[in-house]
């Protein structure tokens, strides 16, 4: 190669050096409280460092919860969509890897003649037989290159935050499903023991009616009262089919074949740990997603910027031509270094200065939605701490009006069997007892569901990243 050639070769792999992007320092998060402000008695600030941070539903101590979410990683339709997402991430960061490497190219090509020979009429046959092979190279001179492969690495691990994020929100929405599911079968166990009950006190105040203690009035109302529990019972045994239903559904299983074993009793809320504000943004997968796209919007920055320089490409040819019967015999072997081709837009219309005005505005965009990731991540634990802790005392108040509802219509029975009031005053008190245990077994219900999106809201367990 000549020494000019030479030259401009050296020079163009020195240049290979320039990146045009801007400097990328992660975004500082908002203002970082040094606690959260709803922490209480049942949910107290301290790291779960020991614990699982994937199984972390563990912490609710319920083994049919467990068993259940066990079976989302290998069932989950919306989870397999999640992860074939990311290796199409992945794919993409190998595509731009590849522009890295020369292209090299082979060709072939066979080709019939008839060429009027003489004036007479003579034809001339002929075959022409060509083969060669093209290479060309782009030498990463302004960092276009670098730049594409680290806005798709970026979008890969956006991708690989957004697969941890659709994981966690599925294993969430089981547990708000499951827990719903088990506050089903608490009221439906309740409706039954009442449903005998209310069947028991129709059958009492028939035997009265038939001995001229009570009325015909009460006994509409005694068997008033047992089929309003039983058209009560019903509806929950459809709800909790339809939950049970979803949950199959969430963990791949066909619902007709897939079924719940009913629980008599609602598990005991348990104690969720907290972590530390600081923390919190450390293991929330959106906030990390967010993130990662900045750094991908401001990789794009400098694949915008590397356009309004010149576009160079070094290339080389060679083959060999032939118009013989056979292939490469007598052959023409043909063969072009080819120059350092630089390509420059003079002129476009603004369509370069537009496209990096373009970029610059998605990098801002994808600032402030960063900024309102996190601000929401640290409105989602408040909310759930909040909720949690007045739920907490709404259970013990609650409990109280259960234990005043049942004293009350034991009270109301004894004096109806005494003649002392009418059954009146047993429907008050038997629909005010079941009004109360149903209370009890919702704010119960909404204690587990919100204990579940707490941890949804910490991002998972309690285990370090590193």
């Amino acid at each position: 190669m000549p020494p000019r050639g030479c030259l401009a070769v050296l020079l163009v792999l020195l240049l290979s050096g320039c990146n045009l992007a801007p400097d990328y320092r992660k975004p500082p998060p908002p203002a970082v409280p040094a606690t959260f402000k709803e922490i209480g008695p049942w949910t107290p600030a301290r790291p779960m460092d020991a614990g699982p941070r994937g199984a972390w539903w563990s912490v609710m101590d319920d083994t049919g919860l467990n068993r259940l979410e066990e079976r989302i990683e290998q069932g989950s339709p919306q989870l397999a969509a999640a992860v074939a997402r990311y290796d199409q991430a992945r794919a993409l960061v190998r595509r731009a890897r590849a522009e890295f490497f020369p292209q090299i190219d082979a060709t072939a090509s066979v080709q019939r003649e008839r060429t009027l020979f003489t004036r007479g009429g003579t034809y001339f046959d002929y075959r022409e037989y060509a083969a060669g092979g093209a290479i060309s190279w782009e030498p990463d001179v302004w960092g276009r290159i670098r730049n594409l492969v680290a806005a798709a690495r970026a979008d890969a691990q956006a991708s690989a935050a957004d697969l941890a994020a659709v994981r966690l929100s599925l294993e969430a929405e089981l547990g708000d499903d499951y827990f719903q599911l088990r506050g089903l079968d608490a009221r439906i166990s309740l409706l039954r023991q009442t449903v005998t009950a209310y069947a028991a006190a129709l059958d009492l105040t028939t035997k009265r009616f038939a001995g001229g203690a009570a009325s015909e009035l009460d006994v509409g109302r005694a068997q008033t009262q047992l089929a309003s529990a039983q058209s009560e019972l019903d509806q929950q045994v459809g709800d909790r089919a339809v939950i049970e239903h979803a949950i199959a559904v969430l963990i791949g299983a066909q619902p007709s074949t897939f079924s719940i074993a009913p629980a008599q009793v609602l598990a005991a809320p348990p104690v969720i740990p907290v972590t530390t504000p600081s923390r919190l943004l450390e293991r929330r997968p959106d906030v990390a997603a967010a993130e990662r796209h900045m750094a991908a919007a401001n990789a794009r920055i400098g694949v915008a910027r590397a356009a309004f320089f010149p576009n160079i490409t070094l290339g080389a040819t060679a083959g060999s031509q032939t118009m013989t019967s056979t292939l490469f015999s007598a052959g023409t072997g043909v063969w072009a270094l080819g120059p350092a081709l630089a390509t420059l837009a003079i002129f476009d219309g603004g369509r370069r200065f537009a496209d990096l005005a373009q970029v610059h505005a998605e990098y801002a965009e994808v600032a402030a939605q960063y900024r309102l990731v996190a601000l929401d991540a640290f409105r989602d634990v408040e909310d759930r701490l909040a909720l949690l802790n007045h739920l907490a005392e709404a259970s013990a108040r609650q409990g109280e009006a259960v234990t005043a509802a049942a004293r009350t219509n034991r009270l109301a029975t004894i004096q109806y069997r005494e003649g002392a009031v009418d059954y009146l005053q047993v429907v008050i008190a038997q629909t005010a007892e079941l009004q109360a245990r149903e209370d009890l077994i919702t704010v119960n219900t909404r204690r587990l569901v919100t204990g579940i999106d707490l941890v949804r809201a910490m991002g998972g367990g309690w285990m370090d990243h590193g």
